[in-house]
């Protein structure tokens, strides 16, 4: 007996509806010329980690409940005496998600914790960076279910980055609208 293999629900819907759509409203002329998701990076500063390790450590352990993959811990490029903060210093944390985790964590993002921000109008239509690439700034990590409200040291932002193959920002935001992202009117 084969074991059918867990696709998520926002990659059955890119494959069956949304590749489609794209190709009927931009007119390619190859299949591979489709914008898709490419990746997803997570990423959280914590800048009091210079004199808090634990909060690093803490931040870590809350994007790898989130994101569903080991996160890593970021080092400082260069030195700013103005903030205590040495080359080298660990920062921050990140992870990159690809493939099914990326369409899962993507699917929870836009469907479940996106809708729990407190007086939500929609999101920002302006944050691509001209290349087809969004970004996404989370102010409290507390939106996303994993977390556990009791359980957290400091409420702290995220940012999420969204690197699409759209070579313009038109085409990145009409594959995302379709994924359901909701962009402010």
């Amino acid at each position: 007996m084969a074991v059918k293999e867990y696709v998520p629900a926002l990659r059955t819907l890119y494959d069956e509806k949304v590749r489609g759509e794209l190709l009927e409203e931009f007119g390619y002329g190859s299949p591979m010329q489709i914008p898709r998701l490419e990746k997803v990076i997570v990423s959280m500063g914590v800048g009091e980690a210079i004199n808090n390790k634990k909060l690093l450590d803490a931040a870590v352990n809350e994007i790898t409940l989130i994101a569903g993959q080991k996160a890593v811990k970021t080092r400082a490029r260069k030195s700013i005496s103005n903030f205590k903060l040495r080359e080298g210093q660990e920062i921050g944390a990140k992870v990159t998600l690809r493939g099914t985790r990326m369409f899962e964590f993507l699917g929870r993002l836009i469907d479940v914790a996106i809708p729990r921000v407190k007086d939500f109008r929609g999101v920002s239509p302006n944050a691509f960076d001209g290349h087809g690439n969004y970004s996404l700034g989370v102010t409290e990590q507390i939106i996303f279910p994993e977390i556990d409200y009791d359980k957290i040291e400091k409420i702290s932002g995220m940012n999420i980055v969204i690197v699409t193959t759209a070579k313009t920002d038109h085409e990145a935001r009409s594959l995302l609208t379709r994924l359901g992202m909701p962009f402010r009117k």
